[in-house]
């Protein structure tokens, strides 16, 4: 029996991209000949008719770590703190890409992920603009098929007696941005749903048709959440230390994101520059939605 929801998955992994945002797929790929196995582009600028300008997000998704470091400290990290972030240039445009293994990929879009910054991500908009070769495609789109399953299973027992697939997925995304330190504005979780009901709407009603994962009673439900926020929070704090080693220039990435999200103009400082990880931690206030990691 055939599953809608990866037909809808499959058919939106492959929909159309800007020729330029596939070509740096490709260029990203060619840097890890050994190790790549997929590139997925997501985020806000999969929405965007003019690129110039923006931080474009990539997955760069890897055989394993080993492959595509060698014995560098950055497989060991990549493995521990997953995933690392690097910059990229191509073409005229930047972005910024993250390094999952094909393993560690379909368990954080899981409903055994211990957090969620991966599953949060697929349960929208994405496109698959490269792969290695049909069984990387396909572990691909499985992988992101089980991220819509993932969050409304959560969000149910949140919204008891609540039977609206879009009050699901607002709900779901609502409790996701306050599992991270996001710059966006209060009500961005909303605005996600509201851009493409009718695209929520099917990827909701496929999911729920499938057969989600059996929910929990509301008490043990919001317990979990209240574990996904306090870890997604302290979670973010490391990848940020870590991103000060990998990320060259992470600290005027950092302010751009804020400033753009939050409306804010922060002006980077010479010694935030000299000193990154500490630059960020100076930052990392901004961040937060409600003063303090709970």
């Amino acid at each position: 029996m055939s599953n809608p929801l990866i037909a809808l998955v499959t058919a939106e992994l492959s929909g159309p991209a800007d020729p330029r945002a596939s070509a740096m797929a490709g260029a990203l790929a060619a840097r890890y000949p050994d190790a790549a196995r997929a590139v997925l582009f997501y985020g806000s600028c999969l929405r965007e008719e003019n690129l110039d300008g923006l931080m474009l997000d990539f997955y760069l998704i890897v055989s394993d770590y080993a492959a595509a470091y060698g014995k560098s400290w950055l497989a060991t990290a990549n493995r521990l703190i997953p995933p690392n972030v690097f910059p990229f240039e191509h073409g005229g445009l930047i972005a910024k890409y993250a390094v999952l293994s094909e393993a560690d990929f379909a368990r954080l879009n899981s409903p055994t992920a211990d957090n969620i910054s991966v599953w949060a991500r697929f349960a929208q908009p994405s496109r698959l603009l490269w792969a290695a070769n049909d069984l990387a495609r396909h572990r691909a789109i499985t992988a992101v098929a089980q991220s819509a399953p993932t969050l409304l299973s959560l969000a149910r027992p949140m919204t008891p007696g609540q039977q609206d697939v879009l009050t699901l997925w607002k709900t779901g995304f609502s409790l996701t941005y306050n599992a991270e330190l996001r710059a966006e504005r209060k009500g961005r979780s909303f605005s996600i749903v509201d851009a493409d009901p009718d695209r929520y709407r099917r990827f909701g009603e496929a999911a729920l048709a499938h057969g989600l994962t059996p929910s929990p009673g509301p008490e043990q439900a919001a317990a979990r959440w209240r574990r996904l926020q306090r870890r997604g929070k302290w979670l973010s704090v490391i990848r940020l230390a870590k991103a000060s080693f990998t990320y060259a220039g992470g600290i005027d990435y950092l302010a751009w994101k804020i400033n753009r999200h939050a409306g804010t103009a922060i002006q980077i400082k010479a010694w935030q520059r000299r000193w990154p990880l500490l630059g960020a931690i100076t930052l990392l206030p901004r961040l937060f939605r409600g003063g303090a990691i709970r």
